[in-house]
């Protein structure tokens, strides 16, 4: 067999200056057998790799399929209706406004998601077994880790390519636009973004510097996000900011992709073509740069990362979504405690109270989590004041979904209860009688977040409609405890099919029992509520209450017998 020539680059992963160092034993480039180890691993795996190339042939068959039948086919008949009369342009000026401050919170979103999943998990993620045993050989680190890379460059880039053809299809019918223009244009931002949101994730993944900083501007990014996703909003509501919009687009990659879309349209900006330059350029730069940093993650930084990401895998397999976002959080150094102390209570029955208030405040995160989805909720209602018949249902329902989201971060005293029923052994309350109590302070604080979004929302010069928010607390406070009490995965309703003929009805059993609560309290809290926000009388607001107050009454008895099963789920302790 011949030997291959010394290899020019490093032959072991250089140790970031600010993240782990990696001291593989010395070895030098005359014990270097990559290329033969890499051929010869080729060769025992092909068997192996004819077999996923068939899954991966068989998925993209679906993925396509999928596409054709629910985006190619109705885009087709569409546009057939347009060339035979149908006039879609009346939604050309609401997709307009939308698209400055939309497309700069998309785009926002897409790099903050790169960012947080390089914290846990990032770019250049071999499997195990290429991290416990082929890399801790004499091999040249570049070859097996550059295809990772790039292989998540690839599969990155498919949702943007899919959001620029949905983008060409929107910009098409409603404002009449070239597609070949339209998609060129919306191609600029949509590949650019999430190539660039890589490149960051794989910083992040191979610096500590950086993963601190991403871990520090988040809470800040995300505000970001909201508020130009809530700017978004209220420009097609008729209250556009321009000269904030135009700052926007200047602002960032997210908002040169909105400038690149913009371009042939009739609300385009001017310097298009230097702010497709601005975006593509960087990208290529960013995307060579990354190529070469691919190779210097230290080793034992990506053991982790594999472990982390076979443990997540695992979780989602065996439908634990819990398990799956609690190591999620534990990689990503999400879960981080403060040191606050609070005074211990008297009297012990407000232990459990005082307990549940220290356990939130010690993670603010959850709190921030809780103001910030209290925000587009309080948004959703006042759009919902001024809708109509069904879609004023279903903008509330939205902000029901958003409230319900804020409320559910509150309750994760209540879900670290169940999580294993023998940590209740402390207290002298029955278990489903303890459930309950966990209610309170969850209860309290929404009511708070509520009571200071009405307040704001008077301030600006809404109606009385605004104090049907604190109406919607105890419901949906009530439906996350029952989703908190849910107990373990019930994976046998993927099995159960009523109608074996017509397909598997597995997925929809399992997903009304994982999301039994809000699948109940948003239908019937929305008709209620709607009216109330768009009649504002104080007997609409009476009637609101007295369904919201019925509805939590029910759902805290579901809950209560949910809780008291648990015991009996999990066995003898």
């Amino acid at each position: 067999m011949t030997r291959p020539a010394a290899a020019a680059e490093p032959l072991a992963p250089a140790p970031d200056a600010d993240g782990p160092a990696d001291t593989p034993a010395a070895w030098t480039a005359d014990d270097d057998w990559t290329d033969e180890a890499l051929a010869l691993l080729r060769a025992l795996r092909a068997p192996h790799r004819r077999n996923r190339a068939k899954q991966a042939a068989f998925a993209l068959y679906c993925t396509l399929l999928i596409l054709v039948i629910w985006g190619g086919i109705p885009s087709l008949g569409l546009f057939l209706q347009a060339s035979m009369g149908a006039d879609y342009t009346a939604h050309g000026p609401d997709l307009l406004a939308a698209m400055p401050s939309g497309i700069a919170a998309a785009g926002l979103a897409v790099l903050l998601l790169a960012v947080r999943d390089g914290l846990w998990r990032g770019p250049v993620v071999p499997p195990r077994a290429t991290t416990d045993w082929l890399l801790a050989h004499p091999v040249r680190p570049r070859p097996v880790l550059r295809p990772w890379f790039w292989l998540s460059c690839g599969l990155a880039a498919l949702p943007g390519l899919l959001g620029a053809v949905g983008g060409m299809v929107a910009l098409g019918l409603t404002v009449r636009v070239g597609l070949p223009a339209a998609l060129g244009w919306c191609l600029a931002g949509g590949a650019c973004l999430p190539l660039l949101g890589v490149c960051a994730g794989l910083l992040v993944q191979r610096s500590t510097r950086a993963a601190r900083w991403a871990r520090v501007l988040t809470p800040p990014a995300t505000v970001l996000v909201l508020a130009l996703a809530a700017q978004s909003a209220l420009a097609v509501a008729g209250h556009p900011v321009p000269w904030l919009e135009r700052i926007e687009l200047w602002s960032g990659p997210w908002g040169w992709a909105g400038i690149a879309a913009l371009a042939p349209t009739p609300a385009a900006v001017p310097g298009a073509p230097l702010a497709a330059a601005l975006l593509l350029a960087p990208t290529a730069l960013c995307l060579v740069l990354a190529d070469r940093a691919a190779a210097t993650v230290p080793l034992p930084l990506l053991r982790e990362r594999a472990r982390t990401a076979a443990g997540v895998l695992a979780a989602l397999r065996t439908v634990e979504l819990r398990a799956a976002r609690l190591a999620v959080t534990g990689a990503s150094g999400g879960g981080r405690q403060l040191r606050v102390r609070l005074p211990a209570p008297r009297r012990p029955r407000l232990v459990l109270y005082w307990r549940d208030t220290l356990s939130l405040l010690r993670s603010p995160a959850r709190l921030g989590r809780a103001v910030l989805l209290t925000a587009p909720a309080l948004l959703c209602g006042v759009l919902a004041d001024g809708t109509r018949g069904a879609l004023s249902w279903g903008v509330t329902a939205l902000a029901l979904l958003f409230g319900y989201l804020a409320l559910a971060q509150l309750l994760e005293p209540a879900r670290i209860e169940t999580d294993d029923v023998r940590r209740a052994s402390w207290s002298p309350y029955p278990f489903a009688d303890l459930m309950l109590r966990h209610a309170v302070v969850p209860t309290a604080l929404g009511l708070l977040l509520a009571v200071l979004g009405t307040g704001t929302v008077l301030a600006c010069g809404g109606g009385t409609a605004a104090w049907a928010a604190p109406l919607a607390v105890p419901p949906l406070v009530a439906a996350g405890l029952v989703n908190a009490c849910r107990g373990p995965a019930r994976r046998d309703l993927l099995y159960r099919s009523p109608q074996p003929a017509g397909g598997s009805t597995g997925l929809l059993f399992f997903t009304a029992w994982y999301a039994a609560g809000p699948a109940v309290a948003l239908p019937v809290l929305a008709p209620p509520l709607s009216t109330a926000l768009r009649a504002g009388t104080p007997a609409h607001l009476l009637q609101a209450l007295l369904i919201a107050l019925v509805l939590a009454a029910v759902l805290l008895h579901w809950a209560r017998s949910r809780a008291a099963a648990l015991p009996r789920l999990a066995g003898p302790s």
